[in-house]
């Protein structure tokens, strides 16, 4: 199983993604500043992978401040927790991370205590996540049946988690059952985390998989070559509506007119109940270059002007059902995903 981010003798050990599916290189990083630097560049990356980066990058962070006392120290990790906290504005989960490490730093007696507690924090986000994304994919598998094609957007396997994944974890526990599937995989530009990615996590794992280009999906789901959709989520607000990679709306859209179940595959550390629709889930914006450029290589003309949002909003009423370490999740959304949220573990 691949292990995307871990704790490795003082580090923090990660796979850069950049270099996939070429190469599989480790990167092993021993400051939080590098280490935002690396979520920045995307070098690691998907939601629930990001939370887990956050943690120990917050863990990494309250080693290297120096402080006598409790009050510097929280003070110190405060610049530490904003540093992160500037790389990427959609994930959820990357600031429920923060927010759970500066609560537990808060109620440290001292600061030696609050730099053990930290670390141990950081690895038990680490083995919860993969616990969580296990727990998705049983409830996810019962919704995949023998035989079915299933259509995925960007990567939402292993590599977007700590380990096993959302989406992927889905189709993964219902392959584990014996339930044969093929998957249909959007190559998802601007940085194609379906063709890289995705088709090199199923490759790997011997799942049969068919790449397509993004605006190939219409023409299988109007066919009815494809029984269901699967994605992941960068966050969910609470209404159900959705926030994920460029291009998922315009799948759900797609979905929905040709009678397609239309599921998301998230833990509940991705639902902000605090954002009343996703009108509110803040879009990461990014180089136009990658619009421009396709893997170091221009491929528009001098001085076009180019759009890169990194997200769009797919509305709740394209999706089907919610797919949580709680359960399946369906309409209406606001009073389900509140009660989901109020059996989270204290603390977390």
């Amino acid at each position: 199983m691949i292990r995307t981010v871990q704790w490795a003798d003082g580090k923090v050990r990660i796979i850069d993604q950049t270099r996939l599916p070429a190469d599989e290189v480790y990167l092993e990083i021993d400051d939080y500043r590098e280490l935002a630097r690396a979520i920045r560049e995307m070098r690691i990356r998907g939601a629930p992978a990001l939370g887990v980066a956050a943690a120990y990058g917050v863990a990494l962070g309250a080693f290297q401040v120096q402080a006598a006392t409790k009050e510097q120290f929280l003070a110190g990790l405060r610049e530490v927790i904003s540093t992160i906290a500037a790389t990427r504005p959609t994930a959820r989960n990357l600031f429920w991370a923060l927010e759970r490490m500066e609560r537990v730093a808060e109620q440290a007696p001292d600061v030696r205590t609050a730099r053990a507690r930290l670390l141990s924090e950081a690895l038990l986000v680490e083995r919860e996540d993969e616990e969580t994304n296990r727990a998705i994919g049983r409830h996810g598998a019962a919704l995949m049946h023998d035989g079915f094609h299933v259509l995925t957007h960007c990567n939402a396997g292993a590599l977007a988690t700590a380990a096993y994944g959302t989406a992927l974890g889905v189709i993964r526990a219902a392959v584990e059952e014996g339930k044969r599937l093929h998957v249909y995989i959007d190559e998802t530009r601007l940085l194609l985390q379906g063709s890289r990615l995705t088709a090199w996590e199923l490759i790997t794992d011997g799942i049969p998989a068919t790449l397509l280009t993004d605006n190939m999906a219409g023409h299988f789901l109007q066919r009815r070559q494809i029984d269901c959709v699967v994605v992941g989520a960068d966050r969910i607000a609470a209404n159900g509506d959705v926030a994920n990679k460029i291009g998922t709306y315009t799948v759900a859209v797609l979905a929905h007119e040709n009678g397609i179940p239309f599921y998301v595959a998230a833990p509940t550390s991705t639902i902000d109940l605090s954002m009343a629709t996703g009108d509110e889930i803040p879009i990461e914006e990014r180089d136009p270059a990658e619009v421009t450029h396709l893997g170091g290589k221009q491929v528009a003309p001098e001085g076009i002007a180019a759009a890169n949002p990194a997200f769009d909003v797919t509305p709740h009423r394209y999706v089907t059902a919610i797919v949580t370490e709680k359960g399946v999740l369906r309409p209406p959304y606001g009073p389900v995903l509140a009660r989901a949220l109020s059996n989270r573990r204290e603390g977390d």
